[in-house]
């Protein structure tokens, strides 16, 4: 058999792999529940349209030993992979923070991308050629630019996902499930790992070496698949127990005992007042920060007093959750205990009963 035949076949693979991935990633639902599904499943139908874009590169699969549909399976991993990376980064892990400082850098990145690929994916589905030889050789180096532009992109989402590991770490929530921590070490670092997989064909020019990265791509693909199958948020994700990685305050900011008691005495009403009596547990987002923005201490006295008088800022937030939920639940017997949980301050009734279960086993 001709080698076009197996540099198809890898074309085929990827094709599979990209295409299963967005129907598995549309119908797998996993107990849908009946609100919050966005939260849930925060970037779902973007993975399933970055997934199902692949389709462009058909002619490639059809026929690789046209010239035209080389350079568009060649140009496409370059130009868009990059860019598919920092915008799902973006997307699942700042659902919940503030990905909407992003969407207008995100936007103005994908029309950089889409006119960057679209000359190419032109050239190859119409039936005559509209790109000269010297306009295709210029276009190849404008896409090595664009693709190390989308590079720095991934870049900085990468950056952003960690300072939010960051966060996580800092036990800065009150509900974990607000940042999935443990999946966000597993796939931050995902653009630099494409490197090797996305750049070696395109410089060597190679079609063999591109049909060795589509294999890897397509074994990449269900990897990824794999660990994002489970609904992450509606499991416990940040295993690590409360208090290990506790905040110490800077003794140096007090002479004695005496007064940084005083100190804990007037951040401990701060925080009832914020808190308790202005029902900020009721935001099912809450996190540590809040009630530092609220508090004339610095954070470290706010962690040293959730620490000292409230057991921790979770522990503390959570208990009065717990009590709006009986006392919801008693003024609103007709509701369902899903939306009771959500009324409550969590974010769903899982979180709700994994609170539940937490308290009586701490005998809080």
């Amino acid at each position: 058999m001709s080698e076009y035949y197996y540099y198809g076949m890898a074309a085929v693979m990827l094709l599979t792999t990209c295409w299963t991935f967005a129907a598995v990633r549309w119908f797998h639902t996993c107990r849908a529940p009946k609100k919050e599904h966005r939260y849930i499943w925060p970037d779902r139908k973007l993975q399933v349209l970055v997934y199902l874009c692949s389709v462009v590169l058909v002619p490639y699969a059809l026929n690789p030993a046209s010239e035209a549909a080389w350079v568009l399976m060649k140009s496409y991993l370059v130009g868009t992979w990059f860019f598919y990376c920092g915008l799902l980064l973006l997307c699942f892990f700042g659902t919940v923070k503030q990905w909407h400082q992003w969407r207008t850098v995100s936007w103005i990145a994908a029309l950089i991308v889409l006119a960057t690929i679209l000359p190419v994916v032109l050239n190859a589905w119409l039936p005559t050629p509209i790109m000269t030889d010297s306009g295709m050789r210029f276009w190849q180096y404008w896409i090595v630019v664009e693709s190390i532009i989308m590079m720095g992109y991934a870049a900085v989402a990468m950056y952003q996902v960690k300072h939010w590991l960051d966060e996580a770490r800092d036990q800065n929530y009150s509900n974990p499930d607000d940042f999935p921590a443990d999946y966000a070490r597993r796939v931050w670092l995902a653009p630099v790992y494409y490197v090797p997989l996305i750049w070696p064909a395109y410089i060597l020019d190679s079609p063999t070496v591109l049909a060795v990265q589509n294999v890897l791509l397509s074994v990449g693909n269900i990897v990824l698949l794999l660990n994002v199958m489970p609904v992450w948020r509606r499991l416990r994700i940040l295993t690590t127990p409360e208090g290990e990685h506790a905040e110490e305050c800077d003794t140096r900011q007090t002479d004695n005992n005496h007064n940084q008691e005083e100190l804990i005495n007037q951040t401990a009403i701060e925080i009832e007042d914020y808190v308790k009596d202005q029902q900020a547990y009721l935001n099912p987002h809450l996190k540590i920060d809040d009630v530092v923005s609220h508090c004339q201490t610095g954070r470290s006295y706010v962690s040293l007093t959730f620490s000292r008088r409230f057991g921790s800022f979770a522990a503390y937030v959570n208990s009065l959750r717990l009590a709006h939920f009986e006392q919801y639940q008693a003024q609103h017997p007709n509701e369902t205990k899903e939306s009771a949980a959500i009324a409550s301050g969590f974010s769903s009734y899982l979180a709700y009963h994994r609170a539940l279960k937490k308290f009586k086993n701490e005998g809080m």
